[in-house]
């Protein structure tokens, strides 16, 4: 790329950030109430988009062959059992991601 063309893509990521970033100030300002289907959007979208990530997670997991989908199983049950202990959605990842990677690194490692 040019030094031009990288001025202007840079340019263009900074303006959709401030728009994206600005935007809900200016649809819903401070002294109206937010509509209800952003409410119920705010509602839904978090646990859609974390079951996007599990189907997307487990779309290669292959039941009929060692290991059988016992790591992604495992990890499954740990993020869930943590979330429904903490109620943290981060927490619950990490804990689950590093549950999934210590048992595919050691012991269902390839020989």
């Amino acid at each position: 790329m040019t030094t031009l063309q990288m001025a202007v893509t840079i340019g263009v990521c900074m303006l959709g950030t401030i728009i994206t970033r600005f935007l809900p100030y200016v649809l819903f300002p401070g002294n109206r109430p937010i509509p209800a289907y952003v409410q119920y959007l705010g509602k839904v979208l978090g646990p859609a988009v974390f079951g996007l990530l599990v189907v997307y997670c487990l779309r290669h997991v292959n039941l009929a062959a060692w290991p059988y989908g016992i790591p992604e199983g495992a990890a499954l049950l740990v993020t869930w059992a943590t979330f429904m202990w903490r109620r943290s959605m981060m927490l619950s990842m990490a804990a689950g991601t590093a549950v999934y990677m210590a048992l595919v690194q050691t012991v269902f490692a390839a020989v």
